[in-house]
């Protein structure tokens, strides 16, 4: 088939102009994603702003609004902000443009915001901000250090879209704001989720790098220990996961909100709830709450989850109400009232810990565009290393900016100086001369320069005072010049001129850390069961109860129409029950949630995730150091124990290999208390032909798998099932017209058909087609 093709002028086209429809696509796309990955989602590791943030602020700083003499600017209403971008600049929505002002006055959302919101600029429980028309904004004091230095030759500027006027590629950041206030985004195939720092711990593991660029990890990791939330929180991820993260640029820390126990009257007291960790609103925790304790019917389900019931049962057992008190005041209170005040306090914050996002997980992608053009993820001390190049390379910049400038003031000011040494001569040129500039070019031999503004010099200059100033201004520019040159001249009088202005910077923005950093363990609520002995009733359509005590008469149990009894295990309220999947896959359920006695019980699938396709085949209950003989059709089998089995997800447990054709036979009990031990194995096929071993050659496989082969089979053979057994086994099946046949074979018998494992028996005269083996004793 012949590949597509389209016209397509230039570029990768052949000489025909034509490009292969395949390569056309590949490479839009390519430039698609580049142009989000560069020009939307991702930040510069130099400043830290996406291109819609710098192109904000940078519009704000032309339009005079940024934070200068007593106050700052007046703000201006945020449409004439938006506006300004939008034709200038960024030609894009101005929905798009005002988010990302709107995201830059908020407090909750940046460390450090970079603009003086006025109005209503949202909250942190999602509610918007008000129309653009209605709020106003100026830059804030800090965004100083992001604009105080684009005008003097630091950073490279670029023709806007419509080349009517030049933006900035980047701001000359005096710290590096890609860890002050972070940055969250998704581009084509990356992301990022860089969290905010404390700015004083910035500064300080910048300084030491200058100083130190090989400085051991522990030691930067000891000055920037970690994150620093805009909401507070407390981190409680140990030392070591944090600086793991930092180390190769990805990672979770788990983060909990901050809270403080108020004492009321007559003995009374409630916890309230002042921080949250990043992401998290009050209102959200009190929908979490509200699910908890009034909880709903999930799709696809016709009652309520034996899991949400029991979720339910332990909030409100701790948990008598619940609000939200935050005002303009206190920024987040959250009040939650006990049960009573007998309950232990540990116990409420554990069971609200352990279920709402009162305690989650906040993600680390230090993914940003480098110095080379490049999105990269980078680890913590690549984004230090980066920006202290980038910050030496703006003072080397600002510094050949301002010598020039300096320069070329002292060259003037020279030529002003030769001026009123003789300046009544020079008054006489002026008069007489046809071409004055060229006269005093030749005469004192001026610069063009110099005789040019000689010609402009206003008469109230050349006055005896003005003379002195000159005098003055020419000192302080020589030692001015003589400074530049030093710094451009000597690195290590750059770092130390670096290392002053980043403490400088840090002594007049820095603020006290927020995020308490502390290691704890993650909240769980332990269950308390009472250990007592149950009796585990299974139907065959895999309906389940649970009775008190043992030694019930399995006869007097009543079932729905059509089903019967699968079996019974006496086991405790401690123990587990496993469902063994057709796919292999085995199923948890706590036999301590299992319903009661009266009724019918309640359906296994109906606690599980069972998938499209899939059937329960068999039940087992009992403790989890308990021994079971796995098998399949195939003849492979292998033991475990139900602890190996054993998951905290609904969805299973992969566990037993089943080849195409196979089906999983019934586990047989292994050692079981109060049983004794199996000693040996009996293998039944469904063509009649028995094999006994003993238990030693088996393999035990605490990861599952498909086993050993345990009986040889012919081509149309399967095995029926295999029973670990002591003295004797039960054998169940089908005889002539279907008439269920059941027989016991006792232990001389069996050993009539001992041999090693993996052989094929011997043919049993059984009378029927051998279906189930169990033990017996």
């Amino acid at each position: 088939m012949e590949q597509e093709l389209i016209s397509f002028g230039g570029g990768d086209a052949g000489d025909d102009g034509e490009l292969g429809l395949g390569s056309y696509a590949q490479r839009a796309y390519l430039e698609y994603a580049l142009s989000v990955v560069k020009g939307r989602a991702l930040p510069d590791v130099a400043d830290g702003q996406k291109p819609v943030q710098r192109r904000i602020l940078y519009s704000m700083w032309r339009m005079g609004l940024g934070f200068s003499g007593a106050g700052g600017a007046r703000p201006v209403k945020s449409a004439r902000v938006v506006g300004d971008v939008l034709g200038r600049f960024h030609p894009h929505g101005d929905q798009a443009a005002y988010d990302a002002l709107v995201r830059m006055a908020q407090d909750f959302s940046q460390r450090y915001p970079l603009i003086d919101g006025h109005g209503n600029f949202g909250s942190r429980d999602g509610d918007g901000a008000a129309a653009m028309r209605y709020t106003e904004a100026r830059l804030a004091r800090i965004t100083s250090l992001l604009l105080d230095e684009i005008d003097e030759g630091t950073v490279d500027f670029v023709p806007n879209y419509d080349g009517s006027t030049q933006e900035p590629q980047q701001l000359p950041a005096r710290l590096p704001f890609a860890l002050l206030n972070g940055a969250s985004g998704i581009a084509v195939g990356l992301a990022t989720e860089v969290p905010s720092h404390n700015l004083r711990e910035v500064a300080d593991a910048c300084v030491a790098l200058i100083r130190n660029p090989k400085l051991d990890d522990a030691e930067l990791f000891t000055l920037l220990p970690g994150p620093d939330y805009p909401g507070g929180g407390q981190i409680i991820s140990a030392a070591a996961d944090i600086a793991e993260a930092y180390r190769t640029g990805r990672g979770s820390l788990k983060v909990r909100a901050r809270w403080k126990i108020e004492e009321l009257a007559r003995g009374q007291w409630q916890l309230v709830v002042t921080e949250l960790p990043p992401g998290v609103s009050a209102q959200r925790v009190l929908e979490e709450i509200e699910e908890l304790t009034n909880p709903k019917v999930k799709a696809g389900k016709k009652a309520l989850l034996q899991e949400q019931l029991q979720l339910k049962q332990t909030v409100l057992a701790v948990l008598d109400a619940v609000r939200d008190e935050s005002s303009k005041d206190a920024a987040v209170r959250i009040v939650f009232e006990p049960r009573t005040s007998r309950i232990e306090q540990s116990d409420l914050i554990a069971t609200l810990l352990a279920h709402t996002s009162l305690e989650t997980s906040a993600p680390i992608n230090l993914t940003a565009i480098g110095l080379d053009g490049k999105p990269v993820q980078k680890s913590l001390r690549q984004m230090l290393l980066e920006w202290t190049e980038f910050r030496q390379a703006t003072i080397e910049r600002r510094s050949k900016h301002r010598l020039a400038k300096v320069s070329d003031r002292i060259h003037i000011l020279e030529g002003r100086q030769l001026v009123l040494l003789n300046i009544d001569e020079v008054i006489a040129i002026i008069r007489h001369s046809d071409e004055p500039k060229a006269a005093l070019i030749a005469r004192f031999k001026l610069s063009d320069r110099q005789a040019e503004d000689i010609l402009e010099i206003r008469l109230r200059q050349l006055a005896r005072l003005e003379a002195i100033r000159i005098e003055q201004e020419l000192k302080e520019l020589h030692e001015e010049r003589k400074k530049l040159e030093e710094i451009l001249g000597s690195p290590a009088a750059l770092r130390r001129l670096m290392i002053r202005e980043i403490e400088q910077d840090a002594k007049l923005f820095a603020d006290a850390r927020r995020t308490l950093i502390q290691a704890e363990k993650r909240a769980t609520v332990e269950v308390r069961v009472l250990d007592e002995p149950v009796t585990v009733i299974v139907s065959q359509k895999g309906w389940v109860r649970s009775r008190q005590g043992h030694g019930h008469d399995a006869s007097g149990f009543a079932f729905k129409a059509g089903d019967g009894l699968y079996g019974t295990f006496e086991c405790r309220t401690v123990d587990t029950l496993l469902a063994f999947g057709s796919n292999g896959r085995v199923y948890t359920v706590p036999v301590s949630t299992l319903p009661g006695a009266r009724g019918d019980g309640q359906p296994v699938t109906t606690m599980i995730e069972l998938e499209a396709g899939t059937q329960l085949l068999h039940y087992f209950a009992g403790a989890p150091s308990a021994w079971l003989l796995l098998s399949s059709s195939g003849g492979y089998g292998f033991i475990a124990t139900v602890e190996n089995m054993m998951s905290r997800l609904k969805a299973g447990k992969a566990f037993i290999s089943v080849g195409e054709g196979e089906t999983i036979c019934r586990p047989s009990p292994a050692n079981v208390p109060p049983q004794p031990p199996a000693t040996h194995v009996a293998c039944a096929s469904t063509l009649g032909r028995i094999l006994t071993f003993e238990i030693a050659e088996l393999k035990a496989m605490a990861n599952g798998g498909r086993g050993l082969m345990l009986i040889d089979l012919d081509a149309k053979d399967s095995l029926a099932g295999a029973a670990a057994y002591t003295r004797s086994v039960r054998i169940a099946g089908l005889g002539r017209g279907g008439k269920e046949r059941e027989e016991t074979l006792e232990i001389r018998s069996l050993n009539n058909a001992k041999a090693g494992r993996g052989r094929k028996g011997k043919a049993a005269d059984l009378g029927f087609k051998p279906v189930t083996i169990e033990r017996v004793e």
